[in-house]
């Protein structure tokens, strides 16, 4: 199969490296030509993408990442692509690490990937080999970012992660869930205050179970969490404000689409649950008000929704950083053990981005815009301190 792969290289060299979209033609009619052994070929771009993929992984990126990436610069077909190769080069380990993103092998064997391929994706050869280069141009360009967890084969870490009890993972999910579906916004209030009430207590108990020895050392972890657009520079105070509360670091990587997320693993969980959540809120919030604002006769829906997603998110920040307050001053015995943990996190996040800027955003430009993003703030109220958000 020497000639086969011959091929395959002599495509690649034209399809991969080029800048326009003539080398991929060029490279993806050098593979569909291979009709009689397209089966051939197929194998061995799936094996030539797994190990692509498997170089992605080495460089700090992740299975989300990757897909988010491909989902801003290519389309559906391509994601599609980029989940096979993901799930092929999954399956050579025994256990991937947490918060990878798990997938199957769905074909039945490497020599039918390419016909099973074309089947599901009712698209000729050459459609095929244009659609699986792009993927590959793409992941030969990745550049290396901050790893944020282990690779998969590597071994088990030696420090323990604990994570938020499941009775009261379940119960916090629960009351976020309501907060999301109602329409009442006292009750969307309180619903998310408890949430945050119970994610504080729980951070205070972890904290005082360490100090006094009474759980193996732990060490700050750090996830990413997509913050895609539009409105992404809103999106991003509002993650940067849901992370202080809970004492992690947020730091904004614009040009990816993340926010790195640095701390303890049950703190880390209890910022996507939150986020989550009060985007959710937010942006029913949004719409509702947007509905109102047109049955007026309004038409800048854009600038609307720029200016009270920002309002939004930045009255959320001061009232985050008010309750966070409130919350530490109760435990005033356990301050010590709050301390130690918030040095831990800021010495992991300094560590692993020791240049950061501070971002300029763009102002609200809509006053009723704003003005109804900070009374959708008031009507969401969790709690955290607040620090500079930094890219």
């Amino acid at each position: 199969m020497r000639d086969l792969a011959e091929t395959v290289d002599r495509a690649f060299a034209a399809a991969l490296y080029a800048q326009d979209d003539a080398g991929l033609d060029t490279g993806a009619s050098v593979l569909a030509a291979e009709s009689a052994r397209w089966g051939g070929v197929g194998r061995e771009l799936l094996a030539r993408g797994e190990a692509y993929v498997r170089q992605a992984w080495e460089r700090g990126w992740q299975p989300a990442d990757l897909l988010r990436l491909v989902r801003r610069d290519l389309d559906e077909r391509h994601i599609r692509i980029a989940g096979d190769l993901i799930a092929g080069e999954a399956r050579r380990y025994a256990r991937l690490p947490e918060r990878w993103t798990e997938s199957e092998v769905w074909w039945a064997g490497d020599e039918e990937y390419a016909d099973q391929l074309a089947r599901r994706e009712k698209a000729d050869r050459f459609t095929l080999a244009t659609a699986l280069l792009e993927v590959f141009r793409l992941l030969v360009r990745l550049p290396s970012i901050e790893p944020v967890g282990p690779l998969p084969g590597d071994p088990l870490d030696e420090h323990e992660h604990a994570h938020i009890e499941p009775r009261m993972l379940g119960r916090i999910r629960a009351l976020l869930a309501k907060a999301e579906a109602t329409t009442f916004p006292e009750e969307a209030e309180a619903l998310s205050a408890k949430a945050q009430e119970l994610m504080a207590r729980h951070t205070v108990d972890e904290a005082l179970l360490a100090a006094r020895g009474g759980r193996p050392t732990q060490v700050p972890g750090a996830c990413r969490i997509g913050v895609e657009p539009p409105y992404e520079e809103a999106k991003a105070v509002l993650l940067d404000a849901v992370a202080t509360a809970n004492r992690c670091r947020a730091v904004w990587n614009s040009g990816f689409e993340f926010s790195t997320v640095v701390g303890f693993e049950s703190d880390l969980e209890a910022v996507e649950l939150l986020y989550t959540s009060l985007l959710v809120q937010g942006t029913a919030a949004m719409t509702r008000a947007e509905a109102a604002q047109r049955a007026g006769g309004r038409k800048r829906t854009k600038t609307f929704r720029q200016s009270f997603l920002l309002a939004y998110a930045s009255r959320l920040g001061r009232r985050l950083a008010e309750t966070a307050e409130h919350t530490a001053s109760e435990a005033s015995d356990n301050l010590p053990a709050l301390v130690a943990r918030d040095v831990a996190v800021t010495s992991r996040a300094d560590e692993m981005f020791p240049k950061t800027t501070t971002t300029r955003l763009r102002g609200a430009t809509d006053h009723a815009g704003w003005e109804d993003g900070t009374a959708a703030a008031d009507a969401a109220h969790v709690g955290g301190k607040r620090k500079p958000l930094t890219p």
